[in-house]
């Protein structure tokens, strides 16, 4: 019995699997919620819009080296500028027809990020309105919109219990502005004065600078920047969604 067990792990083959990464980049513009698409300049899913990424370049490559230097290649964009960090493992059999393939994602968030600019095997790259993408009226290639899903998922759960909010703002803002990134992710309207009171008694979640912000003809606002805190406590929590039966009053 034992040399049966032997010659069946002998005559056993590993699977041979590719290892990718893709890109999951978000901002926001003209306060609203942004996410990096490249058209598909190649096959498979030739013209189709996707997630920015691609495979390691050999063995010996980091996959997080490899996602950041996808992160120039595709889009020009330096990776220590932003906010980046894994967002998971994704290797459904049937994922790519070229064969199995193992992504890992990368979640990235910055503000004011450029143009993109496209990529080896892209025709084209381009700023989209995430909502286009989870109203449906933009379909995406592969399995990017699980995995575009689970991106927005992670950060707006993480702006409930972290500082993360902050990653989507200059180095100064103000509490107006803070609270536009919160809508923008949620897709709430969230009260202005109730907002204020609630990002004020989180400890160290921002910090004010000493120097006022002019943004309208009133008076200037006070201007802030990120604190050293890593855990909202208390957490700032969602709107709850609102009910169809809420819907048509």
């Amino acid at each position: 019995m034992g040399g049966m067990m032997a010659d069946s792990e002998d005559e056993w083959e590993a699977p041979r699997i590719l290892v990718a990464v893709d890109l999951v980049i978000l901002t926001l513009r003209a306060g609203e919620f942004h996410v990096l698409l490249i058209e598909r300049g190649v096959e498979p899913f030739r013209g189709q819009q996707a997630l920015p990424g691609g495979f390691l370049n050999n063995a010996s490559e980091h996959v997080f080296d490899a996602a950041l230097r996808e992160l120039r290649e595709e889009a020009d964009l330096d990776g220590t500028r932003l906010h980046i960090e894994q967002l998971g493992a994704y290797g459904a059999p049937d994922r790519d027809p070229r064969g199995r393939v193992l992504s890992v994602a990368y979640l990235a968030i910055a503000p004011g990020l450029p143009e993109p600019v496209a990529g080896t095997d892209a025709s084209a790259a381009s700023w989209t309105l995430v909502e286009k993408i989870l109203s449906g009226d933009i379909r995406l290639a592969f399995d990017h919109r699980d995995i575009l899903d689970d991106a927005i998922e992670r950060a707006r759960s993480k702006l409930e219990h972290t500082p993360l909010a902050t990653a989507f703002c200059g180095e100064i803002f103000t509490i107006a502005e803070l609270r536009r990134v919160y809508e923008a992710v949620w897709g709430s309207e969230i009260d202005e004065r109730n907002f204020y009171r609630k990002v004020q008694n989180v400890p160290g979640f921002i910090e004010p600078v000493g120097m006022d912000k002019r943004v309208t003809r009133g008076r200037p606002a006070r201007v802030f920047r990120a604190g050293p805190a890593t855990i909202l406590h208390p957490p700032l929590s969602r709107p709850e969604p609102a009910t169809e039966l809420e819907d048509m009053q």
